[in-house]
């Protein structure tokens, strides 16, 4: 299936200087590293890649090493083995791609599916950081209809080899693309849009969102919420049509540690629509976290 290249695709990807090509888990990651002082972990959602982050990196850079990776399947990294799709598994990759890096974050930010990785991870005591951001996460089940219709559907599409394709061409339409992204309520650049219609363009990458969304148990994770004693930050937009801003609230209930921020009029994508806000709410959490408290 038609994957992205990078010496092709990515000639001016954002912060190209800092990829690097990390053999773990069985497959070829994609990752970013750059900057210096305490770790700090940053794991997109699905469908996305390392390009999300580009404008909260120039804000955080100067004062923490960043890991940026691109999850199994997603951007440039490799498609990976079946299982390395499911929440466990995708932790459990991620968690031997960063003892590869030989790296141990002190912080770890997510965004929707990253953050749940994230909880994922240090539930599983792959990762054991101060803090935990969590950004619009898909971290709770969808409730009634939508969740016994949603995980079937991305089931049959993503075993449907057709289904991939379609979406990729559709992809070749940019104003497809842009629908997609206002539907969770943002509104970002244009040339983060065209990132994204480069993704989108890719069956591989389709196929890797679709094989997560068809994979996803976030069952189990609600009922381990309780077990989770690090410090939890939910970042909830208040526009965000992908993700409930209540289920911030739900989640934070569940867990030890839990604080909820609100950004007013912020969408599915606040750390792309509003880099200043989210990055604030990131050095907050650092200061409160013992082992960053210098940055």
């Amino acid at each position: 299936m038609d994957r992205l290249i990078f010496d092709k695709d990515g000639r001016d990807w954002p912060n190209r200087e800092a990829s690097r090509f990390v053999n773990a888990a069985g497959f070829t990651w994609h990752v970013q590293v750059l900057g210096k002082g305490p770790v700090m972990l940053l794991v997109h959602g699905t469908g996305a890649s390392t390009h999300s982050w580009r404008l909260l990196i120039s804000l955080l850079v100067p004062h923490f090493s960043l890991v940026i990776p691109d999850l199994p399947g997603h951007g440039f990294t490799d498609t990976p083995p079946d299982d390395a799709l499911t929440l466990p598994g995708m932790a459990a990759a991620l968690g031997a791609m960063l003892r590869v890096l030989s790296v141990r974050p002190v912080l770890a930010v997510g965004h929707s599916a990253g953050a749940a990785v994230l909880i994922r991870m240090t539930l599983d005591r792959l990762i054991d950081p101060a803090a935990l951001v969590s950004i619009n996460g898909a971290l709770l089940p969808f409730d009634g209809f939508a969740g016994h219709f949603f995980s079937p559907l991305a089931k049959f599409l993503f075993l449907n080899p057709i289904m991939p394709r379609l979406f990729a061409w559709r992809a070749n339409d940019p104003k497809a693309v842009e629908r997609i992204l206002r539907g969770t309520g943002s509104e970002i650049k244009t040339e983060d849009v065209d990132y994204y219609a480069r993704l989108f363009r890719s069956p591989a990458h389709c196929a890797a969102a679709l094989g997560m969304m068809a994979r996803w148990d976030l069952q189990s994770l609600k009922a381990d919420l309780p077990k989770l004693a690090t410090r939890l930050v939910l970042v909830a937009g208040s526009k965000d049509k992908a993700i409930a801003p209540a289920d911030a609230v739900r989640a934070s209930r569940l867990v030890q540690k839990g604080i909820v921020i609100d950004i007013a009029g912020a969408g599915h994508l606040a750390h792309e629509e509003r880099p200043e806000a989210v990055a604030e709410i990131i050095y907050q959490a650092a200061r409160a976290a013992p082992t960053t408290a210098s940055t």
